[in-house]
């Protein structure tokens, strides 16, 4: 097995800058995330390492032995694309076993070797199949298996659920967590889907505009995000962000007033909370209220939105709360499940108490989480 390590690494193409002096360890077993909107960078980081794409600058380490100049059959990676990959004229069989001819394994294990990767994802029964003949579903487990037969040093995954539907991507995420527990082999996997990422990674890596916005375990980017674009991006919803300002310890903006803040924090700030951080109560008793805006059933829940200002604020109601579009409904927000966001640079602020005033002066938060860049 392998760890993976990114020292500095850079793609231009021109005056476009694709990925941008990144700097990342991943550490050996790693299930680790690339997540971020398209044309964020995190494909491209991926076919550097896969050895598809040459890095402008910076070096990529596979162990202890830098691979820039490697061809990619000489990185002992296997990968999994979006769109399968599969020979239309070949069987499920011959599929999977087609990386040990052309490496030339011994023959004499390619059967074995065939049967247990097709075992591990249930395609047994189907490996006389050709593609034609398999659901979508099917079709990418087979390149699964095909990734798996090699027993590579490292796995890339490039959005292999985006082709599949709802129903299938859930089964599928299910069964690589398994895959991963069970072969126990480094792996980084790119998606846009938030939900694939906070359910399968051990660490996520959010990017946006070719640079590294945080870091970190699913938990922490989820409950610590570093500022307003991981806030925005990981949660269904996305965390709730209003723009508002800080005086005497109170947050207010149209429709909201939310007292309890650091008294050293003053001036405008981003204030952001997740849906099921507050609760839907009397209009008396709240600190946001408005009319609602919609209403959603979602079966286990209600989310109940109204408007402030620009924002769309969004909370999470018991499956029982019954409203109209238009009714007046407040919303209970403490100060303390807040979270405070520089409005000029998006950073956090830590919420405490430190010298300054006149201006937003708490702390933006300066996390420097070993094996990241952030710019």
């Amino acid at each position: 097995m392998a760890s993976i390590t990114l020292k500095g690494v850079t793609k231009r193409w021109g005056a476009f800058i694709g990925v941008d002096s990144v700097n990342l360890e991943i550490a050996d077993k790693e299930f680790m995330v690339f997540l971020g909107p398209s044309g964020c960078g995190k494909t491209t980081t991926m076919r550097m390492i896969a050895g598809l794409e040459d890095p402008t600058s910076g070096d990529i380490l596979i162990g202890d032995r830098v691979v820039n100049d490697l061809e990619p059959r000489d990185r002992d990676i296997a990968m999994v694309f979006q769109n399968y990959g599969l020979y239309p004229n070949l069987t499920v069989y011959e599929n999977i076993r087609f990386p040990l001819k052309v490496r030339k394994i011994d023959p004499k294990s390619h059967d074995a070797r065939v049967r247990r990767a097709a075992e591990m994802v249930e395609l047994t029964h189907l490996l006389d199949r050709r593609p034609s003949a398999l659901s979508g579903g099917q079709r990418q487990r087979v390149a699964l298996a095909r990734a798996i037969v090699r027993q590579p040093s490292v796995f890339l995954m490039d959005e292999p659920l985006s082709n599949l539907d709802a129903k299938l991507r859930v089964s599928t995420r299910a069964q690589l967590k398994n895959l991963h527990h069970e072969l126990q082999v480094t792996t980084i996997y790119v998606t846009h889907d938030q939900i694939e990422a906070m359910t399968l990674a051990d660490r996520v890596v959010v990017m946006k505009s070719g640079v590294f916005q945080q870091v970190g375990t699913p938990t922490e980017i989820y409950d610590r995000p570093a500022n307003t674009f991981v806030a925005g991006f990981i949660g269904s919803p996305a965390m709730n962000l209003i723009d508002g300002e800080i005086v005497d310890g109170v947050f207010t903006c149209p429709n909201v007033r939310i007292e309890g803040f650091a008294r050293d924090i003053v001036g405008p700030v981003t204030l952001g909370f997740r849906a099921e951080d507050a609760r839907v109560c009397p209009v008396e008793a709240s600190q946001v209220q408005a009319p609602i805006y919609s209403v959603e059933l979602l079966g286990d829940a209600t989310m109940v939105t109204v408007k402030t200002g620009a924002s769309l604020v969004a909370v999470r109601a018991g499956k029982e709360y019954r409203a109209q579009i238009g009714d007046p409904v407040g919303f209970s927000i403490r100060a303390e499940i807040c979270h405070l966001f520089d409005r000029t640079s998006g950073n956090r602020i830590e919420n405490h108490k430190s010298a300054g005033s006149g201006t937003v002066s708490g702390t933006i938060e300066n996390r420097n989480w070993e094996n990241r860049h952030v710019r």
